[in-house]
């Protein structure tokens, strides 16, 4: 908690890569009204009855059963029209159903897998046409359908209980604070691990959309098709995504809106990965933007914040938080404020919510979502008297 991250001397920064402060409303030429499209229904059977017949074809076509395909020896095939634009590990994924993250991670990372015969990344995007090369892979065949397992069973109840929206495309889960999103050393449970048990009759699983850290709790957006992953991601892609979290900070920023422009890389060390602000044109450096507001203070030791992410940078909220002097509480990795006490009463737990989504639904319309407080907030809110149904200021903040 007492970690302290040190600075080189900040160099002159141009406008774009200075904190730019002024209130929403000052920056703005209009003025930001309600949000056009109203929120869908949240259950899938309210919006079959406004959503237009689907095709005949693709709503009678009988599902092909899966066939669990064991490549012994090194393959190249061909980036379909189909395939066009899709990410590596999604292509693995589709073609190889059972084919486990940790697997398709290792194989692209050695550059077993070549697209041209030149090494990728996981992230990266074929192109139709393209030839890919792939090594021999050892798969977790597909189970036959059946009745699910007791784990299993467990499992779905689970992801259940978490669904805050579903339809037929989209599903979007309130994850709880500490269970991570994607496997790594050690995990054993994760929620793309949990989506295994909804697979469907050719094979496919729900994909993950976008990413929140584990300790953060809050919406986190699945698509159940192809379709909709497609259409998902490149909303993502194209920042028509809007998402909004909430946040406790010790202090009170002032002014009690802005604006946070600042270049991130990746700073790591033999047991920790933080993000350090760095310089345009550092190695590794991306540009992120974050719009903050104060909603509610609770004396002067501790502030309900809302923000808004502008861009989507690993951490991005919390390096942002922490470099104007207001790292969120209970941030093991970026709060480093010396001789702060937690106040009586309040969890050392990282008090950060992925509030609210809004994003383009892949057959028209709108997603609205909203998560509601976790329960070690919720207790934090109840003790400093914080009305979490106040009107929420970054509604006013500018999408860019």
């Amino acid at each position: 908690m007492s970690r302290r991250i040190k600075r080189k001397n900040p160099k002159p920064r141009s406008r774009d890569e200075r904190d730019d402060s002024r209130p929403f409303k000052a920056r703005t030429a209009k003025k930001t009204g309600p949000r056009p499209g109203a929120k869908p229904p949240r259950f899938a059977a309210e919006r079959a009855e406004r959503r237009p017949p689907k095709a005949a074809p693709e709503a009678s076509a009988p599902a092909k059963p899966v066939e669990a395909l064991l490549p012994t020896k090194v393959q190249t095939v061909k980036v379909t029209a189909d395939e066009n634009n899709m990410r590596v590990d999604r292509f693995l994924e589709a073609r190889f159903p059972g084919l486990s993250f940790s697997h398709i991670q290792r194989v692209v990372r050695k550059g077993e897998l070549r697209v041209d015969g030149k090494r990728v990344d996981s992230k990266d995007r074929l192109e139709e046409g393209q030839s890919v090369r792939i090594p021999p892979l050892k798969l977790d065949t597909p189970k036959a359908a059946g009745e699910l397992s007791e784990g299993a069973q467990k499992t779905l109840a689970a992801l259940k209980e978490m669904t805050i929206y579903e339809d037929d495309d989209v599903l979007v889960l309130n994850k709880p604070a500490g269970l991570a999103v994607q496997g790594g050393s050690g995990m054993t449970r994760h929620i793309d691990q949990m989506l295994e048990v909804m697979r469907d009759s050719r094979g496919q699983k729900p994909r993950l959309v976008h990413r929140i850290d584990r300790e953060t709790s809050g919406c986190l957006l699945i698509a159940k098709t192809r379709f909709a992953a497609s259409h998902l991601t490149g909303a993502f892609r194209s920042r028509s995504a809007r998402k909004t979290y909430w946040a406790l900070v010790p202090g009170l920023p002032k002014p009690k809106q802005g604006r946070i422009s600042t270049f991130l890389a990746k700073e790591e060390s033999e047991d920790d990965t933080i993000m350090r602000i760095a310089q345009h044109g550092d190695e590794g450096a991306s540009h992120a933007v974050t719009y903050y507001a104060v909603v509610e203070t609770a004396g002067n030791k501790l502030t309900w914040v809302s923000l808004k992410p502008v861009t989507g940078r690993t951490h991005q909220l919390r390096a942002h938080m922490e470099h104007i002097g207001h790292p969120i509480v209970g941030d093991a990795k970026y709060f480093n404020i010396e001789n702060w006490q937690l106040p009586g009463g309040l969890q050392n737990r990282l008090h950060l919510l992925a509030r609210r989504i809004v994003i383009p639904h892949p057959r028209g319309g709108v997603i609205d979502a909203t998560a509601p407080l976790p329960p070690h907030m919720q207790q934090s809110w109840n003790l400093l008297g914080l009305d979490a149904s106040r009107f929420d200021p970054i509604e006013n903040a500018p999408e860019e």
